[in-house]
């Protein structure tokens, strides 16, 4: 591609051909002069030279990253070349990039520029130019994805020009004094603007040395809920908010070379909390982490910004505590920071809270889970032990992977003994291409007997390419005051199972009006009311709902719009009474909500970390802590592998009989399950023809149980990413 220079006599642009053929003008034409015009000229900026108009979709080799692309790229890497006027001095290179993953390299002349940013959003990319790198004659602009890296990566990257001011002069052409506030009080409040062209690309803004602020392309984070930035003139989209509880205030403003525009955006809480506290276990830091790019002081100005009450420190192998940075920072009395800590192992990762800032770090270095768990164990104070993204695979090691996990029932092999009493089941910075599959490992470790309390977590280690608190957990406590949250309440609470997890829903199940998650219901007579609710703020949205029992799909509801929305109670935006007949055993229900996933970027939902298949539909979760149904009077939740157990005593070790117990005692496939899972434990050869026979005779439920174990136990799954 070849950009000349053509001469004006009104106008100064820039005429484009070449490679991709056609012209276009550049954005920063000079339209006329003061005296042509018969009136006193504002200052304008210098013209900018447009090098391509277009995105390109660019991949360096492999199949492609996404269903979403087709299935050629334009190219192996991003090039274009252009010829400067002379007399003119271009300083800075500006440049959209949507869906990077891995390292892309921007040369100009072989000499590096810098690189792209890793972050799948949509945004604008700003790059010096030093002196002397553009030359009179041809001149030629490279983007390449680098070569440490063998990862697929589909990346649209384009619509490059060059400026004549450098980028600080660029983005100090205008300002916005911005105040967040309060709707119902007019106090200002700490959150998150974001800032984004007519098409929601975010857009670079500049901020002076604030320790309120921490800023990235196209979002502020604001610790005191007033701040002023710079930005290019123009016509912006504004979003503020303050996470998932929160409303979103949008607007357009436009703003002129030199001006200082103020704007209030306004706010409200819509989603109504009582009696729970907002925690994001799972919370990094470049400080005391060493990766990603959220500085100590920058995290706790978006933990204030996102609304965490109750954010736990869990830097890799090492105790962190907030407490100073939090008073530093002057939003001490927007959460209670706890101290804790991700103690990462070849074999998986933990997070342990509350730990003593001061107190001896679990060795991390151990492959063997016993040394594991006791040295963790041995930690003073420590409460909750999280198992971390379980299906993510580090250092070559999958924890329920096929390897060491039979997902149909819950068993580990190798000799593994898990001692966590919590798991996440959503991890917004990780998330899994079947956003269900770790629900449904919780439900099946619950099952195979194990108190395991389901966790939604960030994993963030940025500023916003992962957003802090978008995978959050509600814990049940009595002090819900942000600043003063009982720590040793709230970690008991959450290893009692009394939780909501939320990735952009929140699914609230109570039974018979007084039983929540964490509690155990006397199941008495034919049927049970389970009142059902998800809560959320205006702009997000639910389209199904499901109970399960056991993890067994009990009931299903497609919402339609309408339907979704019949509720008048702010923050609902869903409500039924179900009334579910009393199962012949005990079992634990758990209520799951699902809506679509957020495309706006003031919180967008995140494409799967580690992808097992090309095609991805985004989505928004709500999951509620188990509630049990006591249903044989003994005062407690019995596991489905409690009753394998019983019935296997009672028949003495042989398989015939055992299956009688089980069909008269009309157990669920999650029970039949454990029973072909103890069966094999025991030494009974399953696909024998003797017990072939036994089993696949009786009902299709005992049936289906025992093919369940059969296929976990032989088929690979989910064993190694795309």
């Amino acid at each position: 591609m070849v950009l000349r220079h053509a001469p004006q006599s009104v106008s100064l642009c820039w005429l484009r051909g070449g490679l991709y053929g056609g012209w276009l003008a550049g954005v920063g034409c000079l339209l006329a002069t003061a005296s042509l015009l018969g009136a006193e000229a504002q200052p304008a900026a210098p013209p900018n030279l447009l090098l391509d108009a277009q995105l390109r979709h660019v991949r360096r080799e492999g199949e492609r990253e996404w269903a979403d692309f087709p299935e050629q790229p334009e190219s192996n890497q991003f090039s274009v070349r252009f010829e400067v006027p002379e007399g003119t001095t271009w300083r800075t290179l500006r440049l959209r990039q949507v869906d990077v993953r891995q390292s892309w390299s921007v040369r100009l002349n072989d000499r590096e520029l810098g690189s792209l940013v890793a972050d799948e959003n949509d945004q604008i990319r700003l790059l010096s130019i030093p002196p002397g790198t553009l030359r009179p004659e041809e001149n030629e602009l490279t983007i390449a994805q680098g070569t440490g890296s063998t990862a697929v990566d589909d990346i649209r990257v384009g619509a490059a020009e060059l400026l004549e001011l450098d980028a600080e002069e660029f983005l100090r052409q205008a300002s916005l004094r911005v105040r967040i506030e309060d709707e119902h009080t007019g106090a200002p409040l700490p959150g998150r603007l974001t800032i984004t062209d007519a098409a929601g690309v975010l857009q670079p803004v500049l901020a002076g040395r604030d320790e309120r602020l921490a800023v990235r392309t196209g979002v502020v984070y604001c610790g005191d809920g007033e701040f002023e930035v710079n930005l290019p003139p123009g016509e912006w989209t504004l979003s503020a908010g303050r996470g998932f509880e929160y409303s979103l205030d949008t607007r357009v403003v436009t703003v002129s070379q030199g001006e200082v525009l103020p704007v209030t955006m306004t706010i409200r809480r819509q989603v109504s909390t009582p009696g729970w506290v907002a925690c994001d276990p799972h919370v990094h830091t470049l400080t005391h982490s060493g990766h990603g790019d959220a500085t100590v002081e920058e995290r706790m100005l978006t933990i204030a910004g996102e609304g965490i009450e109750l954010p736990i420190a869990t830097d890799h192998n090492r105790h962190v505590d907030y407490e100073p940075f939090a008073r530093q920072a002057g939003v001490r009395r927007w959460f209670t920071p706890v101290a804790g800590n991700e103690v990462t192992t070849p074999h998986g990762h933990f997070n342990i809270w509350p730990v003593l800032p001061e107190g001896t770090v679990p060795d991390h270095r151990t492959t063997d889970w016993r040394e594991l768990f006791r040295s963790i164990q041995a930690t003073p104070q420590v409460r909750v032990v999280i198992l971390n993204h379980a299906r993510d695979l580090h250092a070559g090691v999958r924890p329920f992977g096929t390897r060491f996990y039979h997902a149909g029932t819950g068993q580990l092999r190798d000799g593994r003994v898990l001692r966590a009493n919590a798991m996440e089941v959503v991890n917004s910075g990780a998330i899994q291409t079947d956003p269900l599959r770790l629900v449904h490992d919780w439900m099946t470790q619950l099952n195979a007997g194990r108190a395991i309390t389901p966790v939604g977590a960030s994993d963030s280690h940025d500023v916003s390419r992962s957003i802090v608190g978008q995978g959050r957990t509600y814990i049940r406590v009595a002090d819900d005051q942000a600043d003063n949250v009982p720590v040793v309440e709230a970690a008991t609470s959450l290893a009692q199972g009394r939780v909501l997890v939320s990735y952009g829903l929140l699914a609230d199940l109570q039974v018979d009006d007084r039983f929540g998650p964490g509690e155990v219901v006397p199941a008495v007579g034919a049927e049970i009311a389970c009142r059902l609710r998800v809560l959320g703020p205006a702009w997000s949205a639910v389209h199904t709902v499901r109970l399960y029992a056991n993890g067994e799909l009990l009931r299903e509801q497609k919402l339609t719009a309408n339907r979704a929305a019949n509720s008048l109670e702010p923050g609902v935006l869903w409500s039924d009474l179900w009334q579910i007949p009393i199962p012949r055993h005990d079992v634990h229900l758990v209520l799951v909500a699902l809506g679509p996933g957020v495309t706006g970027a003031h919180w967008k939902t995140a494409r799967p970390y580690q992808p097992t298949d090309p095609r991805f539909e985004p989505h928004t979760l709500g999951i509620s802590g188990a509630i049990w149904l006591d249903v044989d009077g003994d005062g407690r939740g019995t596991a489905a592998r409690e009753i394998v157990a019983r019935a296997w005593g009672l028949s003495g070790g042989d398989l015939s009989k055992l299956l009688e117990q089980l069909e008269l005692a009309g157990v669920d496939a999650a029970v039949a399950a454990q029973a072909a899972s103890w069966c094999a434990e025991a030494g009974v050869d399953l696909e024998s023809a003797v017990a072939r026979r036994s089993w696949q005779s009786r009902g299709a439920t005992l049936r289906l149980g025992f093919e369940r174990y059969l296929e976990g136990r032989t088929n690979p799954e989910g064993e190694s990413p795309r």
